[in-house]
């Protein structure tokens, strides 16, 4: 066999899939868990500064961020170690496949553990559905906001101005009773044009997407993993057959 002959069977056992399913699971798993962090932290110092002045009234929503924070670390090194995983069993499951029309046989604990990555990649699947969705929750809140400052630019009578506010106490964020709670006219202005706003506002969206990106990727390992445990165990059951 020559080098070029030797490249292309090297190359034809390449998972493809779960070699763009692992890039993309990196990129949007890195993507949500850093800007994510950074986000969460901006947000809380956006609270301190202009709503819940009161270290009291926001001392639980400040426990739940950090809480959050140290999840997105568990999350971060999880998917590192399960993304490799995965790629290997690309190669292992791939490369089965395509030398099942030769000698080679798979084992039974083989195609176990195959079937487990399948289960465990459609859970997460369904866990990270949930998860995009709730990254969704604080862009729409910032983008609210957001607009409501874009409606207060062009306006010039005063009056009207300080009757545009924006009470977060709505959104359930922050207790009732903290204090301000909400912020008016060129108060609100203010807050959208520093630079925490701006920067929260957009890392929250880079964050949602790099939940989407996550969330397509697991959709590419599990149609891989499901059609390549598919394909063993037709070709197990196929080899049984033919032993009588």
């Amino acid at each position: 066999m020559g080098c070029f002959e030797c490249c292309i069977k090297c190359l034809g056992g390449v998972p493809y899939a779960s070699l763009v399913a692992t890039i993309l699971c990196f990129s949007g798993v890195a993507l949500f868990c850093g800007c994510g962090h950074v986000a969460l932290t901006g947000t809380v110092a956006i609270l301190e500064t202009h709503f819940s002045k009161v270290t009291s009234d926001h001392a639980m929503l400040t426990d739940i961020i950090q809480l959050m924070q140290y999840v997105i670390y568990g999350i971060a090194s999880f998917f590192f170690l399960y993304g490799i995983i995965l790629l290997a069993e690309g190669f292992y499951t791939t490369s089965a496949v395509k030398e099942l029309h030769s000698e080679f046989k798979t084992t039974i604990c083989g195609r176990c553990i195959s079937g487990m990555f399948v289960f465990l990649t459609y859970i997460l699947g369904i866990a990270w559905l949930g998860v995009f969705g709730f990254s969704a929750v604080p862009v729409f809140l910032f983008y609210n906001m957001w607009s409501t400052c874009a409606t207060i630019a062009p306006m010039a009578n005063l009056t009207e101005i300080d009757s545009i506010c924006v009470d977060v106490r709505q959104y359930g964020i922050i207790p009732w009773n903290a204090t301000p709670g909400k912020a008016c006219g060129s108060t609100l202005g203010d807050i959208c044009n520093t630079s925490e706003f701006y920067l929260s506002y957009h890392l929250y969206i880079v964050a949602c997407a790099g939940a989407g990106a996550t969330v397509i990727a697991l959709l590419i390992y599990m149609m891989a993993t499901t059609y390549n445990f598919a394909v063993l165990k037709f070709k197990s059951r196929e080899d049984c057959c033919t032993k009588f």
